[in-house]
């Protein structure tokens, strides 16, 4: 049987269960971890889990899943539990410390002890790579168990800390939302509304999810209006289109002589055809959308979005004699996932001046120019050989 566990942050998971009736819903249970046990409430179980594990990110699919739910937690494990979650902020504070301490441009959103304390887990933004082989060092031999440390996007940081947006209610992405899916400019353009970030944005600084709610509406609705600026033929002559009431299913139109008038659609539709030029556009919107618009505006591009990478360094039990050699070894960590590398400028040709000063062919300022130019492309590759060899985790 599957059930789906939650933990601390909104971070989910699936686990098989051995007993026959499932385990009851909010009750918490030991599950299986890295290398240990944790403890986590039970979200969802039997034929709702299973619909879940097909439609969710953190789902596994037909595939399933081999992590094993072991038992219920009895009462002095929860309470264990709750003892660990006044420590995890006690932690995230020493740690940013250690941060200021070593001038890491970094933020340490939170902290997380496993339940059988054999694993810590630091959540942190950045904006570049952060060397932090010297932080994992020292908070390896501060708290004597394996460090992790996850690189998160800022909207991740906002659905794992929680909070109350500007409508008064509880994060979607920490209430209900189960897919952070990219929202871009464009979005907030086909609604028209103000494309100022202050009055668009949420509390982490990106453009607000609930902008996609909606946006579907807007784009199957404009379908059936002619494109404002575009000139329609009337009972009145050539008109041009002026702006779109999709709720009204309204039509203002300027016609040759300057004068201005509001029409419905189904009037605009009717004169059109009159005139003999009817216009090609559906008056009814269709119930569903299609599925290749659905995925053509889900796929598109988020400029105010970045690409949640995690870094995962770890750090093994350590004892005083040998906490060298473990802050040597963690020196090299392992990461799950790489960051995006910055696409190279393409190459562009030089522009070549025409005129009395220079630029010509066997010129000596060409000469100098180009002198300048080799010696500019040496110093970047210096620079390009440098990141390189002074890679981070």
């Amino acid at each position: 049987m599957l059930i789906e566990v939650a933990f601390r942050g909104n971070r989910k998971d699936f686990f098989q269960w051995d007993g026959d009736e499932p385990p009851p819903l909010q009750s918490s249970v030991i599950v299986d971890a890295d290398r240990g046990e944790d403890l986590g409430v039970v979200h969802a179980a039997g034929e709702a889990a299973e619909h879940r594990n097909g439609g969710v990110p953190h789902g596994y699919g037909p595939a399933g899943t081999t992590k094993k739910a072991r038992r219920l937690a009895t009462p002095d494990e929860v309470k264990k539990a709750a003892d660990l979650r006044e420590q995890n902020e006690e932690a995230r504070r020493k740690a940013t410390e250690r941060v200021r301490a070593n001038s890491l441009v970094m933020k340490l959103s939170d902290a997380e002890w496993q339940w059988d304390r054999k694993k810590l887990t630091f959540y942190f933004t950045a904006e570049k790579r952060v060397d932090f082989r010297t932080l994992v060092r020292e908070l390896a031999s501060m708290f004597r168990t394996r460090i992790e440390l996850k690189q998160i996007g800022v909207r991740d940081e906002a659905k794992r800390l929680d909070g109350i947006g500007r409508c008064g209610r509880q994060y979607c992405s920490s209430s209900w939302l189960p897919e952070l899916r990219p929202v871009n400019l464009g979005v907030a353009k086909d609604q028209r509304l103000s494309l100022n970030p202050s009055q668009i944005s949420g509390a982490c600084g990106r453009l607000m999810c609930c902008l996609r709610y909606e946006h579907e509406f807007y784009v199957q609705s404009r379908k059936r209006f002619p494109k404002e600026g575009r000139l329609v033929r009337t009972k009145r002559g050539d008109e041009k289109v002026i702006a779109n009431d999709i709720f009204r299913e309204r039509v203002t139109l300027r016609g040759e002589d300057g004068e201005v008038r509001t029409i419905t659609l189904v009037e605009l539709h009717n004169e059109a055809n009159e005139a003999g030029a009817p216009l090609a556009l559906p008056l009814t919107v269709p119930a569903t959308a299609t599925a290749e618009s659905r995925h053509r505006h889900a796929a598109s591009a988020d400029d105010d979005t970045v690409d949640d990478t995690i870094a995962v360094v770890e750090a093994e039990d350590v004892d005083d004699d040998e906490a060298d050699d473990s802050a040597d070894a963690a020196a090299a960590p392992r990461a799950e996932a790489t960051t995006e590398s910055a696409s190279e400028p393409t190459e562009r040709r030089p522009h070549r001046r025409r005129g009395r000063r220079g630029g010509r062919r066997n010129r000596q300022g060409g000469r100098g120019r180009s002198d300048g130019a080799a010696g500019d492309a040496d110093n970047t590759g210096a620079s390009d050989s440098g990141e390189s060899n002074g890679g981070t985790p």
